[in-house]
């Protein structure tokens, strides 16, 4: 008689530092791109997720105040894909406010992985702004919603759409550039 097999993960666990493919480790990556507490990004994910269904409840009152919260989100966003997200706003505000009250750090991730997160992040919440902008109001709550559904995934689940992605990305970023690898 077969042992019986583990049931099939819809969606995977987050996978501790020491489980995580040799592109992610800390070794591979660049000297700017360290690790940070996984609870960093969770912390984020759900600010942002706060945001995020705030901008959707604007779109049904007022178009223009739905536009300008998202276009701060996305601002946020494009902040955080370029410092990282220990010197993000929202990283920022974790460091300050939560951290020290929770103690330390009992597990990491690479920030690679969070940094191209936020760029699709961005990408999305600046889609949606500018379809507020242009008078397309469903096309920027869209978007929005979009950006709302892969950020609470990540706070509430731990699954970040845009790190499960960046291996992929970044494969195919390689292929079209040898010389850089």
């Amino acid at each position: 008689m077969a042992a019986p097999r583990a049931p099939l993960a819809v969606f995977p666990r987050r996978r501790k530092p020491a489980e995580m493919p040799e592109q992610f480790t800390a070794a591979k990556q660049p000297s700017d791109s360290a690790q940070v507490d996984v609870r960093g990004p969770r912390f984020a994910a759900w600010v942002t997720t706060a945001v995020l269904v705030a901008v959707l409840v604007l779109a049904a009152v007022s178009t223009p105040a739905a536009a300008t919260l998202l276009g701060v989100q996305a601002l946020v966003f494009a902040a955080s894909a370029y410092a990282g997200p220990r010197r993000s706003p929202y990283g920022r505000i974790f460091a300050l406010l939560v951290a020290p009250r929770i103690g330390p750090a009992t597990e990491r991730e690479p920030v690679a992985p969070l940094r191209f997160a936020q760029l699709v992040g961005f990408l999305f919440a600046a889609a949606g702004f500018v379809g507020f902008l242009l008078g397309a109001p469903v096309a920027g709550a869209v978007f929005a919603g979009f950006a709302l559904f892969a950020a609470f995934l990540n706070a509430a689940f731990g699954i970040c759409l845009g790190c499960l992605a960046y291996p992929l990305v970044s494969r195919l970023v390689r292929r079209q550039h040898p010389s850089t690898a």
